[in-house]
Parts: C-alpha cells; structure tokens; sequence
C-alpha cells in the first residue's frame, strides 16, 4: 500500500535532479489537468486528486527521464498517456509513440498532443503484436509481466534496443520466467518524490 506526501511539480523535479524549463512544467501541469479533465467521463486513472497526480503520475514518469536514450520511444498499453506523454513534454527531442487497444484512450492521447502542441508525440489504436515499425526504446508501465511485454513487442525492438519496465517491487518471479535470450540489463531502484511505495526500472535487452 503507498502513501502520499503531497508535493509540488517543482519541489519534486528538484528531488529527481531534473532541470526543466518553465514551458515544459506549464505543460506537465496542463497535462494532468486535461488527463483529470478527461478522466471524468473515460475513466483513465483511477485517481481524482491534483496533488496526487503530480506524485504518481507525473514524477513517477520522469523518475525514468535520466535512463532514456536518443532513440524513438514506444509506450505500450499508454492509457492515460503515462509514461509517454510527461516524456515526450520533457524532451521535445525524443519521437515518441504512444499505442493502446482502447479508443477512448487513444482519442485523449490524440487531443492531449494536439493542445499540448507536441510535435514529437504519435498515438497509435491498436494491438502491440499488430503494431508495425521498430522503436530503440520501449517502455510499459502497467501493461502486462515482463515475458509477455517482452513477447508481444520483440518484433519491434531494433537490434541493439532496449526494453524499459516499469515495476513496482522487484519482481523476481517475472524475471525468472523471462524467454530464452532475454538479458536483464539492469534493475535500477527508483525513488519518487511524494510517493512512499517501491518503484524500480527494469531495462532487459535481447542476447545476441
């Protein structure tokens, strides 16, 4: 069970470490509006609360900022658009694609990057074992155990790419059930502002 510490959008990119200009924290706070805005009638979070937002939605996605490459960036089963979208605000640099199986979902994900005015942010309807294309980096944050993140997506791993999981605690029993080939590269604990529960990244790699 986690606790919250309410804390703002400043005080916890400052804990993270990360220096963000003005702008992108209009645009994080404007995202959490529309997200609790939206979230009203599409049920996409099971949270109502502003202050509990910025914790767990918007630092718990940054808190991966510092471990994402250069290379484009796929978000799986993105929901309400998290981790992908405060990424993609963050760093206006990074192709970000944002796919989900729910159309509800993915027509907010398509009007939060048309009024967030994110040019780097594509949103996608569809199955991930369907999905065309290859991304450097894919990343999930409450999509599925990690053989079946990994089995659904490999195809669309470049070679040398990385997967990105988000998890809570160490989840040692996926690990172990992870297919053949499958390296774990690192498991990186992770420590969100304003958020008292267990968080690490799991970055898992293909063995040559």
């Amino acid at each position: 069970m986690s606790t919250t510490t309410t804390i703002s959008l400043e005080q916890g990119l400052a804990e993270l470490g990360l220096d963000l200009p003005g702008e992108a924290q209009q645009k994080l706070l404007a995202f959490r509006d529309l997200l609790l805005k939206w979230n009203r009638t599409y049920n996409l979070t099971a949270l109502r609360d502003p202050d509990q937002a910025v914790s767990h939605h918007l630092l718990d996605s940054l808190a991966i900022l510092p471990h994402i490459g250069s290379g484009d960036l796929l978000d799986v089963g993105s929901g309400g658009g998290l981790p992908g979208l405060p990424l993609a605000i963050a760093r206006p640099d990074l192709p970000v694609t944002l796919v989900d199986t729910v159309q509800k979902k993915t027509t907010f994900l398509q009007q939060a990057a048309i009024q967030l005015g994110l040019t780097n942010v594509t949103v996608r309807h569809a199955r991930v074992e369907e999905l065309c294309g290859t991304f450097a980096q894919i990343t999930s944050r409450a999509f599925a155990d990690l053989a079946a993140f990994v089995g659904l997506t490999r195809h669309l791993l470049t070679p040398g790419g990385r997967w990105l999981a988000m998890k809570g605690v160490r989840p040692d029993a996926e690990i172990a059930a992870l297919p053949a080939g499958i390296v774990v590269d690192q498991v990186i604990p992770l420590h969100v502002p304003g958020l008292d529960a267990e968080r690490r990244l799991i970055i898992l790699k293909a063995g040559s």
